[in-house]
């Protein structure tokens, strides 16, 4: 046999297997390009989820803190009110619950209890306004729901209006 005639077998056979090798490489590059759009797209997705839970929570923990704020009596909310923001506190909390890790779970429902606490003390006239230990739940809430969204930076640098007007002060040294 001479190599004319094996290569007219040999080349088109050749090819057949580049071909077919070519194909399913670009297949699998494929595959692989969309199953890693897919898995950002659900991150996108959940991420959204996430954010819209805690965005709800925020405002219904807002509320409370502003009904609790109102230290003039005329502008305080009756009972049913406050009752009627906390039963919306706790169903954000709830959603929290779903969407987010446990670690937020935890801060939102720590700072919900503490909140229920200090309302029903608000509402029975025993308190003002927003205790120490709840400041400090909502910034402990705020720094989980911040590493859940994905900023991994330092935390954020809570300063009473003290420590700003001091600060602002001139020292005399």
């Amino acid at each position: 046999m001479s190599w004319t005639s094996e290569s007219a077998t040999v080349l088109p056979l050749a090819g057949v297997i580049l071909g077919s090798a070519s194909t399913l490489l670009g297949q699998y590059l494929a595959l692989r390009g969309g199953a890693r759009r897919d898995a950002a797209q659900r991150a996108a997705a959940q991420r959204a989820e996430r954010k819209e839970a805690i965005i709800g929570f925020l405002t219904a923990s807002e509320r409370v803190e502003q009904q609790r704020g109102q230290l003039a009596p005329q502008e305080r909310a009756d009972a049913g009110q406050v009752k009627e923001l906390m039963h919306t506190l706790w169903l954000a909390k709830k959603v929290i619950e779903l969407v987010c890790s446990g670690e937020v779970a935890q801060a939102a429902h720590d700072y919900t209890l503490e909140l229920n606490n200090g309302s029903r003390k608000f509402i029975g006239g025993e308190s003002k306004g927003l205790s120490l230990h709840e400041e400090k739940l909502r910034v402990e809430f705020l720094e989980a729901a911040r590493q859940e969204l994905g900023y991994i930076g330092e935390p954020l640098q809570r300063r009473t209006y003290t420590d700003q007007h001091d600060a602002d002060i001139p020292s005399a040294h």
